[in-house]
């Protein structure tokens, strides 16, 4: 009877089952590295536009009424804001910033996928409140609204590059 002993690729033997700990090893590994994206230069573009959002919370949203306020649930009562305003104000600031802000820190595919599908509701989102604010009898909608609507729109077409791009 044969028996072949394992080398290291260097002429020294190995004990047996050493090869098959080395597979496992490299095969965890590929695992982690299908699990993760690499954004490349979209990343700083993802991130700017973020920084947009968070800036057009300084603008008017509704009215004379400034992004934060609307966000925070402080905007004048007589600007009757509704809900629609306020629900994509949250909706965008967890959406696009921080589950943009997770999934560029962690690199992973499933993270990226859950901001790219959340910015497409949110993108849609917006729109239903400008429009809301379009049919309210006063108070329509700000510059700022309508900033962090395209920017929802910019962040959803990004992320899906980058989820479709592992697909």
């Amino acid at each position: 009877m044969w028996v072949l002993s394992e080398t290291d690729g260097q002429g020294t033997e190995q004990p047996p089952g050493r090869s098959s700990e080395i597979g496992r090893q490299l095969s965890r590994h590929e695992k982690d590295l299908l699990r993760r994206i690499d954004p490349g230069g979209r990343a700083v573009f993802i991130a700017a536009v973020m920084v947009v959002i968070v800036l057009s919370w300084v603008l008017p949203w509704v009215g004379d009424a400034i992004g934060w306020r609307v966000l925070t649930g402080e905007a004048d009562p007589s600007l009757n804001v509704g809900l629609l305003p306020r629900l994509f104000a949250v909706n965008s600031a967890v959406a696009g910033v921080l589950l943009g802000a997770l999934a560029l820190a962690t690199r992973r595919w499933a993270v990226a996928w859950v901001a790219a599908m959340a910015c497409v509701v949110v993108s849609f989102e917006g729109l239903v409140a400008i429009w809301s604010r379009q049919t309210a009898p006063q108070g329509g909608p700000g510059i700022g609204l309508v900033l962090a609507v395209v920017s929802m729109f910019v962040l959803a077409v990004q992320w899906l590059r980058i989820v479709w791009s592992r697909s």
